[in-house]
């Protein structure tokens, strides 16, 4: 009987013991309800979670080093290429690329231990998209993208930090300038909704498969074959403007746009007025 009631026990013992060697697809039989029936379903779960995040970490290693391997590659040619007195312009681009690449990835670790630093004060949302929608009005002129900003004439307050917010915003215009096809639209709303302050980017073709947006905010993921790190970047964008709006409590969603692109949506807690 001892050992009919120790036989589950001791393997889930066993299988820890493999999955602690690093044999992360190791799982155990569940045939009872009782509390070993328990500990297994968990360790099911433990052993799923560990799987899927050395997954990640593999694709995610493998992504970095294709994006430095690419770079470096046009890098090397291009130094091959001033020997024989070439221009320097593509050189330049892709220091720029590397650069902002190593930027982000920068960015991203500090967000991941809470090291980023937020000096948040009273601000108006709308008065700060004016700024940075200034700032991309001729890039979007140049692209014949018709850019619509329906802004309240009340302030609508939230209590944040510019910067990070200019970076939010920056990220969202230069991702919709990358994937808006010339003579496109882009519309930016902002008004208060209940308790947030809400902020929405609209435009127009292409979109993105509908299957595709759950993962938008994930680092290094493209959802179409189309967007090549020549037009798209290295697909962090996203990922750190969900770490900026995250870290102001509030929500950042992305659904398809009635315009035939991406609406991405941003919700922000509102501040005292």
């Amino acid at each position: 009987m001892a050992r009919r009631l120790l036989a589950p026990v001791r393997r889930v013992a066993a299988a820890t013991h493999r999955l602690a060697a690093g044999d992360y697809g190791e799982r155990v039989a569940v045939d009872s309800r009782d509390e070993v029936g328990q500990l297994a379903r968990d360790f099911n779960r433990l052993a799923h979670t560990l799987e899927r995040n050395e997954q990640m970490r593999r694709a995610f290693m493998a992504d970095v080093s294709h994006e430095l391997r690419t770079p470096l590659s046009v890098l090397r040619g291009e130094l091959e290429a001033l020997e024989d007195g070439e221009s320097l312009h593509s050189l330049q681009t892709e220091v720029a690329m590397l650069g902002q690449l190593v930027d982000d990835l920068y960015e991203l670790s500090l967000a991941d231990v809470g090291a980023l630093t937020y000096r948040k004060s009273a601000l108006d949302v709308a008065e700060q998209l004016r700024i940075a929608v200034a700032m991309f009005r001729e890039r979007l002129a140049e692209r014949r993208i018709d850019l619509e900003l329906q802004l309240p004439e009340r302030p609508l307050p939230v209590f944040a930090d510019a910067g990070r917010l200019q970076q939010l915003f920056g990220n969202l215009l230069e991702n919709s300038l990358r994937y808006t096809h010339a003579g496109g639209r882009l519309r930016i709303v902002a008004q208060e909704a209940a308790e947030a302050v809400s902020i929405d980017f609209l435009d127009s073709a292409p979109g993105v498969d509908e299957r595709h947006l759950p993962r938008l905010f994930e680092r290094f993921y493209r959802g179409e074959a189309s967007r090549s790190r020549t037009s798209g970047g290295a697909g962090l964008g996203l990922a750190i403007c969900l770490s900026i709006v995250e870290a102001h409590g509030g929500s950042l969603s992305a659904r398809p746009s009635p315009l035939g692109g991406l609406w991405l949506n941003i919700a922000l807690p509102r501040g005292a007025h």
